[in-house]
């Protein structure tokens, strides 16, 4: 088949999927998502006289293999054109596809489907856990472009010819005062899950520390257990840690230190904090990527659900206080 006919068959894919993600709710979740792609995807190609074209399923990478095309298939629930991708190493590629497409379902705001050729639309390369791409359909600054090579000749390589690739991307973004923090060479290094560079938290401008205060409360409803807990904070501070690269020596400034409850004296240091952080933290639930809740909280609520719901783990939580009698009284206003 040739490209002009693959991607034809994804143009009319993507608005039939657009079409059934805005008419009903049945495929906005991701689990369904994948397999009901790969029956419009099957059911365009029967049409249009490909009827044998695809490959059966197979566990790899990407989702969908159709003869050398491929399709790697994402939905988020997020308002959001970026999500995280597949890892650098590639290490479960199918060997015969050769051209790989993304087929991108945003069900936040208004559902839309989309297709993309994958590798242009990755835009970054994180570590959490394992050194991961970022796609973002309709980028503007491909990866590959500032790396000066393709993403075609860059996924044949071995993890080791790859890394000089992925440090030479994270020098380039290095601030000043700042150093990378590992970057190995070999493929099954899966027990880092460090950023690529770390940052100081009180170095940050306070609208930053908001911002991060915020996202790392919500990923860790656990601040909210008693003063003796000594797992209180490691969720937080691993969270900031881990995905955003910045280093909190102490786990009190985050939410107990009076810098951040205001300046009242005694009383609850975490509420005050967390009162003041609840419209950023409202951002955060719905920003944030779902692999991120399935990763911090073992499961993906919707959206518009996230905040009850960490509402609901920090009641069970805490001991001496109720957050829920204190915190996001106009969530649970629509629910009444």
């Amino acid at each position: 088949m040739e490209q002009q006919e693959f991607e034809a068959v994804l143009t009319e894919t993507a608005a039939r999927l657009t079409a059934d993600v805005r008419r009903s709710n049945a495929h906005h979740r991701p689990a369904v998502f994948e397999d009901f792609v790969r029956q419009t995807v099957q059911d365009v190609l029967r049409e249009r006289g490909h009827g044998a074209a695809m490959d059966p399923r197979v566990q790899g990478f990407p989702d969908i293999a159709v003869g050398e095309y491929g399709i790697e298939v994402k939905c988020t629930e997020s308002d959001s054109w970026r999500c995280i991708a597949n890892s650098v190493s590639e290490g479960n590629a199918i060997i015969d596809v050769n051209r790989i497409y993304v087929i991108y379902g945003k069900i936040g705001g208004n559902p839309e489907v989309r297709w993309a050729d994958y590798g242009r639309s990755i835009m970054h390369v994180r570590t959490s856990h394992v050194p991961r791409f970022e796609i973002e359909i309709g980028t503007e600054r491909p990866l590959f472009e500032q790396l000066g090579t393709t993403y075609e000749d860059f996924r044949v390589l071995s993890m080791h010819d790859k890394m000089p690739y992925i440090r030479q991307y994270a020098r380039g973004r290095l601030g000043p005062g700042e150093r990378l923090w590992w970057l190995e060479d070999k493929e099954d290094d899966d027990q880092h899950s460090m950023s690529l560079s770390v940052k100081i938290y009180m170095d940050l401008p306070q609208d930053e520390k908001r911002k991060l205060r915020a996202e790392a409360a919500l990923m860790s409803p656990m601040i909210c257990a008693g003063s003796r807990s000594k797992r209180k904070y490691n969720d937080a501070v691993l969270y900031m840690m881990t995905y955003r690269g910045v280093l909190c020596p102490q786990a009190r400034d985050l939410f107990s230190a009076g810098s951040v409850a205001g300046p009242e004296r005694g009383g609850n240091y975490l509420l005050r904090a967390l009162q003041d952080i609840q419209g950023e933290m409202r951002a955060a639930a719905y920003e944030l990527e779902d692999a991120l809740f399935q990763e911090y909280w073992g499961h993906v609520p919707a959206p518009e659900d996230r905040i009850l719901e960490w509402l609901r783990m920090a009641d069970a939580i805490a001991t001496d206080w109720v957050p829920s009698d204190n915190l996001f009284f106009d969530e649970q206003n629509r629910i009444r």
